[in-house]
This record gives C-alpha cells, structure tokens and sequence, in this order.
C-alpha cells in the first residue's frame, strides 16, 4: 500500500490551467499536443537579426487584461502574468468558489526557474543610459521569482501556504510535489500549484544559446525539436505557465468537484555533479522516479506512461533512457514515453507543470500525446516514444520527470481516481 494513506489525506486534482505557445486554456493546450501541432517558429517578439538562435514556441494571442486588471498587470512581469491567468482557468474548470472557502486553507505554490528576465533586461537598459535615478519601483517586485505565487495570492485573495521554489527546470514539479506535502500534513485544503516562464527576450535567448544548449535549427523551426531523434541539436526555448488545483479529497468530494486523477507520489534527489550537465549514469534521476513509485505504491510494472522531461539535447535524452531502466527494470520497454517539449519546447521552470497537466489529461482522457520529429530514433534511447501519432489508452498510473541545470531531480505520480 502506498503511503498516501498514512495521514488519511488523499489528494485529487480538481482543476487545470494552461498558458501555452499551442493554446490557452486545458483544451485547447491538450487537443493541440493530441494532434501534434508544433507552437515552435520564428521569435517575433524581437528582432533576432545577429543571433545565433532565431527560434521558439512563443505564447500567442495573450491579452493579460483578460485575467488581471489593467492597472495590476502593469505593474507584472509577463511570468507572473501568464501565473495570474492559467490560476484563473484552474479555479473556473474546477468551479472553486473562493467566497465559501477558508482563505487560509487555500494556498498557492508557483515556481520559476528565471522569474521576471524581461523585466531585469529593461530596466539594466535605462541604468545604464538613463541613470539610477530612473530605475523603476517595481522592478524588484517584478522580477523576483516569487511574484507568481505573490500575485496569484493577490490576486485571488489566498491566506494559507503561499511560496515560491526556484530549481531550474524542475521548479514547478517541485511546486506540486512539495504541494502534496502540504495538503497531507494538513496546512492546507487546496493548493494551486504550477509553474510560470517569461524567458523568450534578447538576454534569454541570446545566454541559453551561449551555453550551446539550444537548437540552431533555424531553417525549420516546427522540426527543431525533436527528443530521442538521432538528429536533436539541442532545446527549443518555450514559455508559458500552468496551475494545478491539487485538493484534499474528501474536501473535493464534498463540494461535488469533478476528479481528474490522484496525485500519490513524489520524489526528489540531486545529481552533485555538474553546474549544466546531467549525471550521465541516469542513477539520481531514477532515484527520483523510483521514490515517487515508492510513495504512491505503484510497483514498476504497473506505470504505463511517463511524460518525460526528453529536452532534445545530446545528453539529456540519453540520461534520461537509462534512468527509466534503472527505475523500471524489466518493465521499461513496455512503458509508454512521450515528450510534449517536441511541440511546446522548454518552458523551463514552467515545464513541469505543463507537463504534470499533460499527464493528468492522458489519465482522464485515456491518450498519450505523441513524440513528433522522431524520424530516426537514437540508438541509445531504446524505449516506447510514442513518436509521432498519439495513441489511446486507458492510463491508470503515470509519471512526469523534471530535470534542472544544477542537478534537480523531480518526478511525481498521478493515478486513475478510484471511489
């Protein structure tokens, strides 16, 4: 039996939103990925003219005074705007009415891995040629990675647990994981939980691109991304955000919320190798994903999908093959595995709630989003990628694997709800 059950408190997902460069919202995020449509292409945001990289999956058509008054919105950085708004479709498709809730057992955990880059880049600029005296008063309380889960809790009015985590690109799963951990212990009902990334600007995309981690792949921006292809040239950067409503169950259970899955494991370890690179033995990384089986009782044989954190870089999609076969052993090659960073890219600290939603969404909707460009598989990544065609399946557990530079590890476990 897993250990979910020591405390009594179970915890459900209720609501999901999304930010995301294929669509906003739940539905539309998750039927786009579905049928494989690529959100990577040209950046438009800036004029890319002597860059290097020239390419990444954008948000597009997002209007923040949908979701936040203008006033407010100005004074956010894009990160937190995209926070603001995907905790705001969460609330709405779990249809949580916060006036007849206890502000303080509602909490909110966003994390970032940059938090507020636009932000710091602009305001540097009028520094150095405008002066100091110009330097805007927000610009600390824009920039500071916790202003998602600031600004959400602002915003909706939440007084429980409200905290940031900044791991790099394991931020946001961190954020559920450690979530969980809060509605168990019970310093919580409900928790909205994720990930929110604005990195897609001149100082982004010109320092990833000076760590040689991303594709160069100008000419074809939508195949540029291409996880466990024998081809992949590096990470597509993406951006976005996406908030879980993780809830006590009986809590859910008793305002008649609908239950996408259950969130029963966690696990966490770090690498203690590399400031960039993974430990390429793949052994922390599956001692991540071997503890949060561990802790929802899901033995390996019975995991049939992991979304993987599958970056499209030459070491991380090798890493990470052989951590899923130091986890699961023998059961490896019969589990499902599919990255959705394929179509969205790397949404870096927002990855891994992008990617729990997906997770969520394949149990509840019995599909597995596909790997696309996966023309010519590695070799050395020998597993099921589900390439290019999404497949239906009934999903009772599955996993999502989040890894960041400095060697954060994270993997959680959702499960088909069962009465």
């Amino acid at each position: 039996m897993g250990q979910q059950h020591i405390n009594g408190r179970r915890v459900v997902v209720t609501g999901i939103g999304a930010v995301s460069p294929v669509g906003l919202g739940k539905a539309d995020f998750f039927n786009s990925l579905v049928e494989g449509r690529s959100g990577v292409g040209c950046v438009t945001r800036f004029d890319t003219e002597g860059y290097a990289v020239r390419i990444g999956a954008e948000v597009k058509d997002f209007n923040a005074a949908d979701f936040v008054e203008r006033k407010a919105a100005k004074r956010m950085d894009r990160y937190a705007q995209y926070a603001v708004a995907a905790a705001r479709m969460a609330l709405e498709d779990g249809q949580l009415d916060l006036s007849v809730e206890d502000p303080y057992a509602v909490g909110a955990f966003i994390g970032s891995g940059i938090g507020g880059l636009d932000t710091f880049f602009d305001q540097t600029k009028i520094l150095i040629e405008r002066g100091p005296d110009r330097v805007s008063p927000f610009f600390i309380p824009m920039m500071i990675p916790n202003m998602a889960s600031a600004n959400v809790s602002i915003t909706l009015g939440l007084k429980g647990p409200v905290t940031a985590t900044s791991t790099a690109c394991a931020a946001s799963t961190h954020a559920i994981g450690d979530s969980l951990e809060l509605i168990r212990r019970g310093a919580a009902d409900v928790m909205l939980a994720g990930g929110s990334e604005a990195p897609i600007g001149p100082i982004g995309l010109s320092a990833f691109a000076a760590l040689r981690a991303l594709s160069t792949r100008n000419d074809d921006p939508a195949a540029a991304s291409r996880p466990f292809d024998v081809d992949r040239d590096g990470f597509v950067m993406g951006e976005g955000a996406a908030v879980l409503i993780l809830e006590e169950r009986e809590h859910a259970l008793a305002r008649g919320a609908h239950v996408y899955a259950e969130l029963v494991g966690y696990g966490m370890t770090g690498d203690a190798s590399h400031l960039t690179e993974p430990d390429e033995s793949g052994e922390p990384a599956a001692r991540a994903l071997t503890g949060a089986m561990l802790m929802g009782g899901c033995p390996p044989e019975e995991l049939d999908y992991i979304n993987a954190h599958g970056t499209s870089t030459p070491l991380g999609d090798v890493m990470e093959t052989r951590a899923i076969h130091l986890a699961l052993g023998d059961s490896a090659k019969r589990v499902m595995v599919s990255s959705t960073k394929s179509m969205i890219g790397h949404c870096l600290g927002a990855a891994g709630a992008l990617e729990a939603a997906v997770t969520v969404l394949a149990i509840s909707e019995g599909k597995v989003p596909p790997t696309i460009n996966l023309d010519e598989q590695d070799p050395r990544c020998d597993l099921d990628y589900v390439p290019n065609q999404m497949r239906e399946a009934e999903l009772r557990y599955a996993a999502s694997n989040s890894f960041g530079f400095g060697g954060h590890n994270a993997s959680v476990v959702f499960r088909r709800h069962e009465a």
